[in-house]
């Protein structure tokens, strides 16, 4: 996010600044470590493009994974996020990081430093660092975060690339469909207008498209790219967001395919918070966040059973948390006293699961849609065409 400031430099001059920070605190850092005195600070507002992006997010991963190495090293805490603090290029990275040594050498731990900068540091990394804080083993926390973070993103990239095949035959036959509709079919109407020739029902009403594209042409360009525009809009609504997932949730195949996602995700975090040395209840409670709210609402149900005693794994399946793999190994979990292990393991088996799944209807899912583009676009032209094949028979 981009701040303006007004601030009076150290030969006393009155200027306006122009910087971009994590958030006010973070611009006013920046400003003062180049000798400035803040007077004001505004945000800077603006037309944000559909398809642009957000502000650009904190390397938290890159971050962890660095620290680790210096830590691993023997630098102390502090002196390591120094170091990563002189490298940092981007100023307000550099000034977040400073701040947080600041904060440490006032006495303060790394989890109640952190804690204060929520758009960097998600809740899910404040409770990892400070489960670690209890036993005293920061490096090996922040290393299974680093592997927990790889995992997801694992999965994600194959989601990514089963999506991107379908997503090039859409955008190129959507491309083909417009360049009929706009630039042949017009040319097209003008012809058999000319000629009186007589239609049959479904090419005039295509052509008829043709002859309002030929006269208002601007006027449909115009409005189909509104719609556009305004579609790319509404995907970024968060209200939109959420209609579109509760319906896919209704799908009786996508919707369970969607569950068991969520919860291969909240499996993994559950574990790594578990390993992490915090108690079941509270790693519960920071899981809730993950899952979709009907998953949500199911496990304050459990949560709830586990607080009065029950057994994690009946408590679990009475509220349709699980799975008959995840039940068998939630049961073991427990009589080992190895949950977090075995709930990471519960994690990657349905990640295989999902990643078959994906494969198979990536598979039967692209030939059924290259043969929907292909029969919308051969509508178009065998429409077009009609009149001239009618003509050729009557020759015959």
């Amino acid at each position: 996010m981009r701040f303006e400031l007004k601030a009076v430099s150290a030969e006393g001059r009155v200027e306006s600044l122009d910087l971009q920070g994590l958030d006010r605190a973070s611009a006013v850092q920046q400003a003062e470590s180049r000798g400035y005195t803040v007077l004001t600070v505004r945000a800077r507002g603006g037309f944000a493009a559909p398809w642009g992006g957000a502000q650009a997010r904190f390397p938290l991963v890159l971050f962890s994974q660095e620290l680790l190495v210096l830590l691993k090293a023997g630098l102390p805490l502090v002196e390591a996020i120094e170091t990563l603090a002189e490298r940092e290029r981007r100023g307000e990275f550099r000034a977040l990081l400073e701040r947080i040594c600041a904060i440490l050498r006032q006495g303060k731990s790394l989890s109640a430093a952190i804690e204060q900068f929520p758009q960097a540091f998600p809740p899910l990394y404040v409770a990892t660092v400070q489960a670690s804080e209890r036993t005293s083993d920061l490096a090996p926390a922040l290393g299974r975060f680093v592997a927990y973070q790889n995992q997801l993103e694992s999965i994600r990239k194959r989601l990514v690339n089963a999506a991107i095949y379908p997503a090039l035959l859409i955008g190129v036959g959507g491309l083909v469909s417009l360049f009929l509709l706009l630039y042949v079919v017009p040319r097209f109407s003008r012809i058999y207008e000319e000629r009186s020739v007589d239609l049959p029902v479904f090419s005039k009403l295509l052509l008829a498209w043709g002859q309002m594209v030929e006269g208002h042409g601007v006027l449909v360009i115009g409005a189909i790219a509104a719609l556009v525009i305004a579609a790319l809009y509404a995907l970024r609504s968060t209200s939109v967001k959420a209609r579109i997932e509760n319906a896919l949730w209704r799908l009786p195949a996508v919707g369970e395919r969607l569950k068991l996602y969520q919860l291969a995700r909240f499996y993994r975090t559950i574990g790594m918070l578990l390993r992490g040395g915090m108690p079941l209840l509270a790693a519960l409670q920071m899981g809730a966040e993950l899952l979709h709210p009907l998953l949500r609402a199911r496990l304050a149900s459990a949560s709830r059973a586990i607080s009065e005693g029950r057994p994690a794994s009946e408590s679990m399946e009475a509220s349709g948390l699980t799975t008959t793999i995840a039940l068998r190994m939630l049961a073991v979990g427990e009589k080992s006293g190895n949950m977090g292990e075995m709930m990471e393991r519960i994690a990657e088996f349905h990640d295989e699961e999902i990643s078959r799944w994906v494969d198979w209807f990536t598979r039967l899912f692209e030939p059924l849609l290259m043969a929907a583009i292909g029969l919308f676009i051969g509508a178009i032209v065998v429409l077009m065409y009609m009149p001239i094949f009618e003509l050729a028979g009557s020759l015959q």
